[in-house]
C-alpha cells in the first residue's frame, strides 16, 4: 500500500508540474516579464510540486519516482492533446504508451 501512496503523490506532483509549465509558457508567449503574476504562478506551482516529490519519495525510490514522472507526463500530455486539441493517436503511438506503462510496472517494487 505505501507504494500506491507514493505513485499517487507522484501523479499529483506531475500534474502540478504540467500546470506550472503551462503558466510559464503562457507568460513567455505573451511577452511577460519575470515579475509577472502568470510567470510567478508557474514558478509557485513548481515549488509546490517539490513538496509532492518529497512526500512521494518517502514511499517509493528515486528511480521509481523518475519512471513514474515520465509515464504520468506522457499520459497526461497525450490526454490533453486528444481531449483539448482534438489530436489523434496512431496505433504506433498507442503501442508506445502501452510499453511505457509496462516499464513502470517492471520498475514497481511489491512490498
Amino acid at each position: 500500500m505505501p507504494a500506491l501512496i507514493g505513485y499517487a503523490l507522484c501523479f499529483v506532483a506531475t500534474l502540478v508540474v504540467i500546470a506550472g509549465d503551462y503558466y510559464i509558457k503562457l507568460a513567455v508567449d505573451r511577452g511577460h516579464s519575470l515579475q509577472s503574476p502568470v510567470f510567478l504562478l508557474g514558478c509557485s506551482l513548481y515549488a509546490l510540486s517539490a513538496i509532492g516529490w518529497f512526500l512521494a519519495m518517502r514511499h517509493i525510490s528515486l528511480a521509481q519516482t523518475g519512471v513514474a514522472f515520465s509515464i504520468f507526463s506522457l499520459l497526461a500530455l497525450c490526454a490533453m492533446g486528444v481531449v483539448f486539441f482534438e489530436e489523434r493517436l496512431e496505433t504506433r503511438e498507442i503501442l508506445g504508451i502501452c510499453l511505457a506503462v509496462c516499464s513502470m510496472l517492471l520498475m514497481a517494487r511489491v512490498a
